[in-house]
């Protein structure tokens, strides 16, 4: 596990038609093992965030941070899942998972032998060799989670892993995803676009304002686990839910 920083982090964007910026003065603080979800209108800039964090891109300013270390546009610091789940479709669900150790130049047979040996986890077990095409969206998902933890990155960020998915196979993945960070001890970084997701998830929740995103609210997440869908008829929920619709909806906030 790690703990990850994000110190001032603003970021603007030149386009032919003048600057656009994206991201102001960003701070964010992460402990090991947490689970923290980020919420915030769309197009504020979220995905630009994880980029910078992933070393994809650079800020204008601010710094980030593994540990106390400075990693600021350093690349395979951590491992980061995106919006699609980005897998090649010549190569089967093994070899998929195992690109990253392959790109890496890293022991491919030791890295697909591991690879075999959690497929049951991931509920793929007899679709190691089968190409993604064959695959259903939630078994697709599952097999882009496997090669994001098989990067072996304490720090795992997902970018609306289920954003595609239909209501029940999300509600699945969201269990299967709790049961897996138990088990993994890994820090997550979640951006949704979808509150319930955020509350259900997250053991702290940051909300951004409309670009250029500042934070517009912090707040941690005190509800028992194991959570799951049941928990939407709580008055702790609801309450919670509504404090975030309502800072959504203003845009209002304090960077």
């Amino acid at each position: 596990m790690a703990t990850l920083e994000l110190r001032s982090i603003s970021k603007t964007f030149s386009t032919a038609t003048g600057s656009v910026p994206v991201l102001d003065r960003l701070n964010m603080r992460i402990a090991n093992g947490e689970f923290v979800a980020v919420i915030g209108p769309s197009g504020s800039g979220k995905t630009t965030l994880f980029n910078i964090i992933a070393g994809l891109e650079l800020p204008d300013t601010g710094a980030v941070l593994i540990d106390e270390v400075e990693v600021t546009g350093q690349r395979g610091q951590v491992a980061y899942m995106p919006q699609r789940d980005a897998l090649l479709p010549w190569l089967s669900v093994i070899e998929n998972a195992v690109l990253a150790t392959v790109v890496q130049g890293g022991d491919v047979s030791a890295a697909r032998r591991e690879a075999r040996a959690l497929l049951a986890d991931f509920g793929l077990e007899g679709w190691g060799d089968v190409r993604p095409a064959l695959l259903s969206g939630g078994m697709r998902q599952r097999a882009a989670f496997l090669r994001t933890v098989l990067w072996h990155r304490p720090i795992m960020l997902l970018d609306e892993p289920f954003g595609a998915l239909d209501a029940l196979t999300r509600a699945q993945l969201q269990q299967w995803l709790l049961g897996l960070w138990d088990r993994l001890d890994r820090t997550v970084v979640l951006v949704t676009h979808d509150i319930d997701e955020a509350i259900i998830l997250a053991d702290r929740i940051y909300v951004l304002t409309a670009r250029p995103a500042r934070i517009a609210l912090e707040v941690p997440v005190e509800l028992p686990r194991p959570r799951s869908y049941t928990l939407v008829t709580d008055p702790a929920f609801a309450r919670l839910k509504r404090q975030l619709q309502q800072v959504l909806v203003d845009g209002s906030g304090q960077s």
